[in-house]
């Protein structure tokens, strides 16, 4: 047994166990070890891979029957037309020797899948999980969106036979549309340990432009690909903790796939340095010989990748493939620029990162941490009995915590009436759509309170009483929205009357009276449905587009009206 398999299994046992309640209420696992630690195992990958919260990582569970080999999934947000959907089939092994391959039967099923879930049209059945989240891809893809499938085959073992990689090849699905990625426990402690400081050696090429700026200090070259190649190797993710995108892959990623062509094509490679950005680094310190004219070696010391994350990772996936196809590619640059910053300067290393990284899509969370607004509800929410998290915590939430992720969801669909921004909009919470969610009239008490509207319905969305109707799997953002009507209106105030003072009698009002806004919020859904539809039977196809695209918004303000 592996240092690693170790590691693993000892989480592993103990996630089986602190979320058996969850299993059960959400999966109807219940009284099997086994099968609870498969799916202790599957819940680790995913929220290490994707580096998501506990509760989103619950989220995408799929396991119960009937689910095509799929153990997870989950469905990105829709850029250009586009989005990434990561399917997950775990197989876990109380055998920790680690010599075993990933079986081929299993990623058989998951060809299968692939084939199947994403065609609108294929009559298939599946467990309640799986059919609630294939509903909303088939309706993205309906409406002309093109998924972009990441398959994540995970084992406490070995990556697939040849033979199962000739059945992959088989299928025949287009290569810029489906990508596989096996995971296993090394991998696991790989992300786990991103913590870790890097001090590595950057062999650049060429002359070099070092300048002392302030307390800081700048260096500015070019390095070779097959430097960039090495780096990785050595050091993988660990390079990329403050990088805030996690890699994208080639498949599907316009950007990195035009990386690839140019260090594919012989003639183009002399060009890779006149056509990439650059990279951008942070270091704790560089050390280099200043009598040398070029061709510096710089030794760095806590170095880390803030831009150029996805270069770096597409660099090392292509040279890796091109083994005596690899002529010209000595010519091939890489523009660097390295900060050494002193220690002390977080506030600095946000803004540079958030600087040289908000010409992409990605996620602003940790880098609005420090923003005045975020600052003063955490003061606000601490007067009420409540702990705001501004930066992404690995820590255990409590019920009085408060993550910045979940606020800007709930603000945005109880009081800004978008509650078919939420989901598919995530990338821009914190972007395009930040000064319409955290306004300047926005205060504590109705950030807690809109919080507490969504975190009741999301929890009826994820554990449904026994006769829930079908649509409330996709109106719990709506519900929250109706919700938080109904209670400024039986308090008699506007939402700017919502504040500290108010807001004992806005909690103890909801406390009591939760069930009966449920209640009202599902009849008023429901007679919208019918209203929308004539009363003919609708698929849960069609429901999923209908709250995503906020139809049922027009319905019921006509209902008011």
């Amino acid at each position: 047994m592996s240092i690693n398999a170790g590691i693993i299994d000892s989480r592993v046992r103990k996630l089986a166990v602190d979320l058996a309640d969850e299993f059960a209420a959400r999966l109807n696992i219940k009284n099997d070890e086994v099968k609870q630690r498969s799916t202790a195992f599957v819940f680790l990958v995913v929220k290490t891979v994707l580096d998501l919260s506990e509760e989103d990582a619950l989220d995408c569970l799929t396991e119960g029957g009937n689910d095509f080999g799929v153990d997870a999934v989950h469905v990105g947000d829709v850029e250009d037309g586009e989005f990434t959907v990561t399917l997950f089939q775990g197989k876990y092994k109380a055998d920790l020797s680690g010599d075993a391959n990933f079986p081929q039967g299993g990623v058989e099923k998951v060809i299968q899948a692939v084939r199947y879930l994403f065609d609108p049209n294929a009559a298939i059945t599946t467990n309640p999980q799986l059919t609630r989240v294939l509903e909303e891809i088939r309706s993205l893809v309906r409406d002309g969106h093109i998924p972009r499938v990441r398959v994540v085959l995970c084992n406490n073992g070995l990556t697939w036979n040849e033979t199962a990689q000739q059945i992959i090849e088989r299928a025949g699905f287009p290569g810029d549309q489906v990508a596989w990625e096996h995971v296993n426990h090394d991998k696991i402690v790989g992300l786990l340990q991103a913590t870790k400081q890097v001090d590595s050696t950057l062999r650049l090429a060429g002359k070099a432009i070092v300048e002392d700026l302030d307390y800081c200090r700048l260096l500015i070259g070019k390095i070779p690909v097959r430097e960039i190649e090495s780096l990785f190797n050595r050091h993988g993710d660990l390079l990329l903790e403050r990088n805030v995108r996690r890699f994208l892959g080639l498949q599907g990623n316009r950007v990195n796939q035009g990386i690839d062509h140019t260090l594919r094509t012989e003639s183009e490679r002399g060009n890779f340095f006149f056509y990439n950005n650059g990279i951008t680094l942070l270091c704790q310190k560089f050390t280099h010989n200043a009598l040398q004219g070029e061709n510096f070696q710089v030794r760095v010391e806590g170095l880390q990748v803030i831009n150029g994350g996805q270069t770096c990772k597409t660099i090392q996936t292509t040279l890796a493939s091109l083994a005596g196809t690899d002529v010209g590619l000595e010519r091939a640059f890489v523009l660097v620029r390295l900060y050494e910053l002193p220690s002390d300067s977080v506030d600095l290393v946000r803004s540079i990162t958030y600087a040289t990284n908000s010409q992409n899509p990605v996620d602003l969370r940790d880098l609005r941490s420090n923003d005045a607004k975020q600052k003063s509800l955490e003061t606000g929410m601490a007067d009420l009995g409540y702990t705001y998290r501004r930066n992404r915590s690995e820590g255990t939430f409590k019920s009085q915590d408060i993550s910045s992720a979940t606020a800007a969801e709930a603000i945005l669909a109880v009081w800004r009436k978008r509650p078919h921004q939420v989901k598919y909009y995530g990338r821009e919470h914190f972007g395009k759509l930040y000064d319409q969610i955290f306004t300047v009239e926005l205060n504590a008490a109705q950030t807690v309170i809109a919080t507490l509207l969504y975190r009741y319905t999301e929890n009826k969305r994820r554990r449904p009483p026994a006769d829930a109707p079908p649509f409330a799997g996709y109106a719990s953002s709506l519900l929250a929205m109706l919700m938080g009507g109904y209670l400024l209106a039986d308090l008699g105030i506007a939402l700017g009357q919502l504040d500290h003072v108010k807001f004992a009698a806005a909690k103890s009002r909801l406390d009591r009276d939760e069930d009966l806004y449920y209640a009202r919020g599902l009849r008023e859904v429901d007679a919208a449905i019918h209203s929308l539809y004539g009363g003919q039977e609708v698929s849960w196809q069609r429901l999923a587009a209908t709250f995503r695209r906020g139809d049922i918004l027009e319905e019921l303000a006509k209902g008011n009206g």
